[in-house]
């Protein structure tokens, strides 16, 4: 049985290499400059005072319209006990600076294969919740007049952590942060971030139930403290939600773009005579190249064994055809007859 070999084709599909773990140092950077930038950006997203308190009472009414003003029974709970009020302005005032990078890092380290999605999918949300900074600002229930009965519990219990009356920023630097950057909250929406990935890729029940629990954490958090309305929570998880759904396409368009600058960028260049590129059909080993008789004559093998011959002299038994086709001359017949 004969066995035949495919040969080797250059348009042959091939199974993708899984690409290397990212270098941690243009991972931080990358993530440096993003948040960078997203931070400059909040400031400069500032808005009218007047327009942000318009927004933010629209809230309010709608809230109160659908029964879902949970606001004011959580923030005069925090008000009233510090047991719960002072813990929860130093959740709002660092856990976000804490657990979403614990979890991005973690990510990194133990789970390399799904880290490049969450990472884009962290920032194309955080992009998200700019624009909704930009296009719609709202002022927190905390900067309402008094007599809508929210308090400030960062302002009440100030003397008790590093920030001031300004938001969660340490004392004298609450000008470096835009207050009615409310809608959406984002607190809310990077503790979901941080709550799916725990709940899919942690292993043990108990982090993947912490990881569950952290959003509704938060939310309450937020709430209690007069820093977000419900709804701003409710549109930070779908920010987070459309973030999601943008990032595959996200990373399809990353990786066009990538191979199209190695192509361009990172390799050498091809001589046309070789390059597979240059001809709309890319030869294989199954067909060797083609050589011109012309260009490079083909030497067969010396059989005379380094002798000489004189011309009209001939080898013994070698036959000679001066005949035309269809006669048979004498010198056809052995030497031997002859």
């Amino acid at each position: 049985m004969e066995i035949v070999r495919m040969p080797y084709s250059a348009s042959a599909p091939q199974s993708p290499r899984p690409r290397p773990r990212p270098r941690w140092w243009t991972e931080l950077t990358l993530l440096v400059l993003v948040y960078a930038a997203y931070s400059l950006g909040r400031l400069l997203a500032r808005g009218d005072v007047s327009t942000a308190v318009g927004h933010g009472l629209a809230i309010l009414r709608v809230e109160k319209a659908l029964l879902l003003n949970a606001e004011h029974p959580l923030n005069r709970l925090f008000t009233s006990t510090p047991a719960l009020g002072i813990p929860a302005d130093f959740a709002y005032a660092s856990l976000h600076y804490l657990v979403t990078p614990a979890v991005l890092v973690w990510l990194f380290r133990r789970r390399p294969a799904r880290y490049r999605a969450a990472r884009t999918w962290l920032m194309l949300s955080t992009v998200l919740g700019l624009a909704g900074f930009t296009l719609l600002p709202t002022c927190p229930p905390r900067l309402l007049a008094a007599g809508y009965g929210f308090v400030d519990t960062m302002a009440q219990y100030s003397s008790y952590g590093w920030w001031g009356d300004e938001a969660s920023a340490p004392r004298g630097l609450g000008g470096m942060t835009n207050q009615y950057a409310a809608m959406p909250s984002l607190h809310v929406g990077w503790a979901v971030w941080c709550g799916v990935l725990l709940w899919r890729h942690a292993r043990t029940p108990l982090v993947r139930w912490v990881g569950a629990g952290y959003p509704l954490l938060t939310t309450v958090v937020v709430m209690g403290t007069a820093n977000h309305y419900f709804l701003d929570a409710v549109a930070g998880a779908a920010v987070m939600g459309l973030g999601a759904l943008l990032t595959r396409p996200a990373l399809r368009a990353a990786e066009r773009i990538r191979i199209a600058a190695r192509n361009r960028f990172g390799r050498s260049p091809v001589p046309a005579a070789v390059s597979p590129a240059a001809s709309p059909v890319a030869p294989s080993a199954a067909s060797p190249p083609r050589t011109s008789s012309r260009t490079s004559p083909r030497k067969g093998p010396i059989v005379s064994g380094g002798c000489e011959t004189s011309a009209g002299e001939r080898f013994p038994g070698q036959r000679t055809r001066t005949s035309t086709p269809g006669t048979t001359s004498a010198d056809d017949t052995p030497a031997t007859a002859r």
